[in-house]
């Protein structure tokens, strides 16, 4: 489950040692699991409600590497959830103002800034040389295309959602469980959608389950607890509800992760 140990040679600093002294007093994590959290590279797609939180506490637990790709500036309207920027970032790239707050938080932390549209041009490139990468986007065309791109190239990955007063999530690990494709088959028509820019949004479920999401990647990269393989986690806000649902594998019929794939390359359909 864990990303492979054997690139580093990692001796902590004193001020390493201090800041990360709640995980290496973990059992669950310990030395060790920081040194594979130090060498680690997680990819955040979007930098929003979901990217927030999955980005802080990536860079405050020390994941050496994290990638965070926007298209978006920052606007008003986003402060209410999206807690990475502040009214100071205003009009500034989000992957910008994503990049400052996470080494404000951690300077330990290498952040890799991407301000473009994540496409199907361009994601097999994102992609490549991370180890775990995390879904926070808030369109089901790119979902579908994170999805497909970490299939195809054998990357885990967390994928999350948000409407209203509800978020899910779930995580793909190559070999070990169906893909977001198998579940949901393909997006729905647009017409179907809520306009993006009205459909509302409590900031704290997305704080709740972008935080999820973070704790995903970290418990894969050390390799510790159970993840979210094979499973669909939902959470009701009104009713502090959280459910577990057992998730097939279509084996069969899914498009691209099935025994006869017709999606080989980003962009098909």
């Amino acid at each position: 489950m864990a990303i492979a140990d054997g690139r580093y040679e990692t001796s902590f600093t004193d001020e390493q040692r201090e800041r990360y002294s709640r995980h290496i007093a973990l059992k669950e994590v310990g030395a060790e699991g920081q040194k594979k959290l130090l060498n680690a590279k997680t990819l955040i797609i979007g930098a929003g409600g979901l990217g927030s939180p999955a980005a802080l506490y990536l860079a405050a637990a020390g994941v050496g590497t994290i990638g965070i790709a926007d298209a978006d500036e920052v606007d008003l309207s986003n402060l209410q959830r999206q807690i990475l920027h502040t009214v100071n970032d205003l009009g500034k790239p989000k992957a910008q103002s994503a990049k400052e707050t996470m080494n404000a938080i951690n300077p330990d932390v290498t952040v890799n800034a991407y301000h473009t549209f994540v496409t199907s041009e361009n994601i097999m490139e994102l992609i490549e040389g991370y180890d775990f990468i995390l879904d926070c986007t808030d369109n089901f065309s790119a979902k579908f295309l994170i999805n497909d791109a970490c299939v195809i190239a054998k990357k885990p990955f967390c994928h999350a959602g948000l409407l209203g007063l509800k978020g899910q999530l779930m995580t793909y690990v190559p070999k070990q469980g169906p893909c977001y494709r198998c579940v949901f088959k393909a997006p729905p028509p647009e017409e179907a959608l809520p306009v993006r820019e009205r459909a509302g949004i409590i900031g704290a479920v997305a704080g709740v389950i972008g935080s999820l999401q973070a704790m995903e990647a970290v418990k894969y990269i050390i390799g510790c607890g159970e993840l979210l393989t094979g499973y669909l986690l939902t959470y009701d806000a009104l009713k502090t509800e959280f459910r577990k649902v057992k998730l097939p594998t279509d084996t069969h019929g899914c498009a691209v992760c099935g025994d006869h794939p017709t999606i080989t390359k980003c962009g098909e359909r």
